[in-house]
């Protein structure tokens, strides 16, 4: 899949959810590219701005959207990797934040 082809299905499914992708759609389609390349490599979409253990079920929680994107939407205006985010964010009428890693630890993969 080409990353323009999944910009438009993420676009559908953030509006879905009340969300949009970014504004910055130089850093979204990176984003993307992060995204089909660990497709290619383990088979499913795993965050591209987190560590992955390479096992469906160990990831499971940071496939995007990862588990942790709505409530990070609900309490910072936008997801860890700043892929999705609230319309406040883009209309920049909230302060934009850093998101911390709302991953446990223990579900983090040692390098």
């Amino acid at each position: 899949m080409e990353p323009e082809k999944l910009y438009d299905i993420l676009s559908k499914f953030a509006k879905s959810r009340g969300w949009e992708l970014n504004k910055d759609k130089e850093s979204v389609m990176f984003i993307l590219e992060g995204l089909l390349e660990n497709e290619k490599r383990y088979g499913y979409r795993a965050c591209p701005c987190r560590l992955h253990w390479g096992d469906k079920e160990k990831d499971k929680d940071v496939i995007c959207p990862c588990e942790y994107s709505a409530e990070d939407i609900e309490e910072y205006g936008s997801c860890y990797c700043t892929l999705y985010v609230s319309p406040e964010w883009n209309k920049e009428t909230v302060e934009k934040r850093l998101v911390p890693e709302r991953r446990p630890q223990e579900k983090i993969p040692l390098m």
